[in-house]
């Protein structure tokens, strides 16, 4: 598998990467180990929260659509919570399973990943959303799609004519941005993406997939829609610039997650803030999100995920 496309840059570190989450997660299991041996099958009960996200494009930007949510946290679970900024998608997986991450939110393949790691992690809501520009049915939905884009002014208007030309996804651990393409895609149209487009990268999240498209770095990319519908709604993106050539079924939306061995009333604290359709602290986070509510989900609302070849 060929990696990064040239021309094309990884999401610059913020905060921590993989290698720094592993490490705190080794530290934090050697200053517990003594009192979990004396304890064993008690539940844990940090000092602080530590909360975490996968990149999405601009992630200041959605640090501070978190930031009341957070505050909300800190208020209800009476204890700090720390955002954690790393550089990827595995770098969250792997800080859930080491235990230097508590509550995070994933898109649904890094879920399922994170999951089989540690079957504790615990989906326990995720968003409902308007999607104005590239739903299948307008309105509010808690689903969005997998899209293959490439410029409008371009010379591709079909499948069969990016053959051999070079393709971007967004992380190894994407849903939209890698799973379906290498899965549902690839099956639908009987090819290989490594074997059927000439290079194919990863630009490290999907805005900048979008970006690598229109600066000709790529000549197509998959990416999600509501990424896509939030960069029209920024002003940084017209739905003009892009054709649209390929679209998946229904994927189910991002779920935030906990740490089954958090103790369960500060799970319960932390579920109830998400649901709580009073706080205005919550309705300024989904606003910053483009989001409309917080609704339950499961670990069976993520089946069609896991079922994928």
């Amino acid at each position: 598998m060929k990696t990064l496309l040239s021309g094309l840059r990884l999401a610059r570190p913020i905060a921590l990467d993989c290698a720094m989450l592993g490490l705190l997660g080794a530290l934090a299991f050697l200053v517990t180990a003594p009192a979990m041996a004396a304890a064993r099958g008690a539940c844990e009960r940090p000092q602080r929260l530590r909360f975490s996200f996968v990149p999405q494009g601009r992630d200041s930007e959605q640090q501070t659509a978190l930031n009341p949510l957070i505050d909300e946290l800190r208020e209800k679970l009476k204890m700090p919570v720390d955002v954690v900024i790393p550089t990827s998608y595995g770098g969250v997986i792997e800080g859930l399973i080491a235990g230097a991450v508590d509550v995070a939110r994933l898109g649904p393949a890094s879920y399922v990943t994170a999951h089989k790691g540690d079957p504790q992690i615990t989906p326990f809501a995720s968003m409902e959303q308007v999607e104005p520009n590239f739903a299948a049915q307008r309105g509010v939905s808690a689903v969005y799609y997998a899209l293959l884009v490439t410029r409008t002014q371009g010379p591709y208007d079909s499948v069969a004519s990016l053959a051999g030309k070079v393709l971007a996804l967004a992380d190894p651990d994407s849903t939209s941005g890698a799973l379906i393409p290498r899965h549902i895609f690839a099956r639908q149209y009987k090819l290989q993406l490594d074997r059927y487009f000439s290079r194919v990268g990863y630009a490290g999240n999907h805005e900048q997939s979008v970006m690598a498209v229109l600066n000709h770095h790529a000549d197509a990319a998959f990416v999600a829609s509501t990424n896509l519908s939030r960069m029209i709604s920024d002003g940084r993106l017209k739905k003009s610039d892009l054709r649209v050539l390929w679209r998946s079924a229904p994927i189910p939306f991002d779920p935030f997650v906990y740490r089954g061995q958090l103790c369960a009333d500060i799970r319960n604290k932390i579920r109830a803030v998400f649901l709580d359709k009073n706080s205005l602290r919550v309705k300024l986070t989904l606003d910053g999100l483009r989001a409309t509510h917080f609704v339950p989900v499961h670990d069976a609302d993520y089946r069609i995920i896991r079922e994928l070849p």
